[in-house]
């Protein structure tokens, strides 16, 4: 039994970091190709060895005639494994508890499964939790995996991480892992809240190395030129902090009682990127009269980030204002900003905020975030019964509760996109 000693990983990911879990048991798959290919220095002088990764701006500097990129595929997934009553487990030192097998697809034939030790593997081990991970059938001679383990507390946060630090080698019922991976008397003291309801949660992520792949090829003519990159989005934030050539004015009237701030904006611009805006410019109203109109029921921080992403297609203080800028997005009929505020409020969700969250998602026809809300309530019915917002929520929405307890009792949520936030929050590239 292979035994790999690599440092902790940070012990609390914190509530930034937080991932929402949305499913009791979820695995998800995610390929990647990561590039090994790197220059070389020749004599002093730089050598590409692609054409991608030239810098053409020097006519002096040789591009490879020929070159070669070397691609190593990997294939991600996680899985977690949940243990009810964990405190009754009575192995003794040595003995073993093993999940289920899981994969990354239908289609793999790599089948793997977590074990445990809850007594700690040996007498070094006795007072802590083994954990390991095996590789159960293999159609392979050998495979090289890393992999990452960390357990989910209360507020379903990952916690107590350690991962591998490298590839390491599996043969079919090899397993690798950590023989003292926490201490027991930590895991049980109920003050850690790592046994929420007497549920040990562990979430296992996974990265097979599948294949290495060469790709060749020859430089031509058309290669050696360096088509400098699209500025299109700050050419646009320029524009609207200039107010060059400005048309319109929107005057916007905060609510808390600080001062209208004025926006000095183009028609054409607002009228091709919202429904809304080109009725009220084609239309002969008194705003397209005096092209002039006057907002109360949005805030000025709120309507600024609103016309930069109007004008870039990018929304940078998204997630400090999410919950604001929903309702903007649905009013003016923006359809990829509200999308973009469901998943930002989805990544903020929590026991305390859920309620509110689908309350947000109903008053705003938001489908996604809605299920997921739903979805979450449901995984965390126990510790959302105790909040505040849950007795308002269920004084005020009736109809919404009945969803709630309906999608309970048939073990069934909406569908949802995703069963859980990616690790990583994807970019949003401008899009016009």
């Amino acid at each position: 039994m292979g035994t790999d000693k690599p440092k902790k990983a940070v012990g609390d990911l914190g509530k930034d970091k937080s991932r929402v879990i949305a499913m009791e048991v979820a695995g998800m798959i995610n390929e990647e190709v990561v590039s090994s290919g790197s220059g070389h220095s020749i004599h002093g002088r730089s050598i590409s060895p692609c054409p991608s990764t030239a810098s053409h701006g020097d006519p002096l500097l040789p591009v490879a005639e020929n070159w070669c990129h070397t691609q190593v595929k990997v294939v991600k997934f996680n899985y977690m494994w949940t243990i009810n009553n964990f405190s009754f487990c009575r192995e003794e030192m040595g003995e073993v508890l093993k999940s289920s097998t899981f994969s990354s697809g239908c289609n793999d034939k790599l089948k793997w499964c977590l074990r445990i030790n809850p007594k700690g593997l040996d007498e070094e081990s006795r007072d802590y939790l083994s954990l390991y991970l095996l590789l159960v059938a293999c159609n392979k001679s050998e495979v090289r995996a890393k992999f990452k383990f960390s357990i989910l507390n209360a507020k379903r946060e990952e916690t107590k991480a350690m991962e591998s630090q490298r590839a390491y080698r599996f043969v079919q019922g090899k397993d690798w892992g950590f023989k003292k991976f926490i201490r027991r008397d930590f895991l049980l003291d109920e003050a850690n809240g790592l046994l929420p309801g007497d549920r040990l949660s562990i979430f296992c992520e996974v990265s097979v190395v599948a294949e290495t792949v060469n790709i060749t090829g020859q430089t031509n003519v058309s290669q050696l030129f360096k088509v400098p990159p699209c500025r299109l989005s700050e050419d646009m934030n320029e524009l609207f902090d200039k107010k060059q050539f400005s048309d319109f004015t929107l005057i916007c009237k905060s609510d808390s009682g600080g001062s209208p701030q004025t926006f000095y904006i183009h028609k054409a611009i607002l009228s091709a990127r919202s429904r809304v805006f080109a009725a009220m410019f084609e239309h002969h109203m008194q705003e397209s009269d005096t092209n002039m109109t006057t907002v109360d029921d949005i805030e000025p921080e709120v309507m600024r980030e609103l016309l930069v992403y109007m004008y870039t297609g990018q929304a940078k203080y998204i997630d400090q204002m999410a919950q604001s800028l929903i309702a903007a997005a649905d009013k003016y009929q923006l359809d990829r900003l509200k999308v973009m505020c469901e998943q930002s409020l989805c990544y903020q969700l929590t026991t305390e905020n859920a309620c509110l969250t689908l309350m947000l998602a109903d008053m705003y026809s938001a489908g996604q975030l809605r299920a997921h809300a739903i979805n979450f309530i449901n995984v965390n019915a126990q510790e959302i019964m105790t909040t505040e917002g849950w007795h308002e929520f269920v004084r005020d929405h009736p109809k919404l509760l009945e969803e709630v307890f309906k999608a309970l009792a048939l073990h069934q949520t909406p569908p949802v996109v995703v069963s859980q936030p990616p690790k990583k929050r994807p970019k949003h590239n401008c899009t016009y």
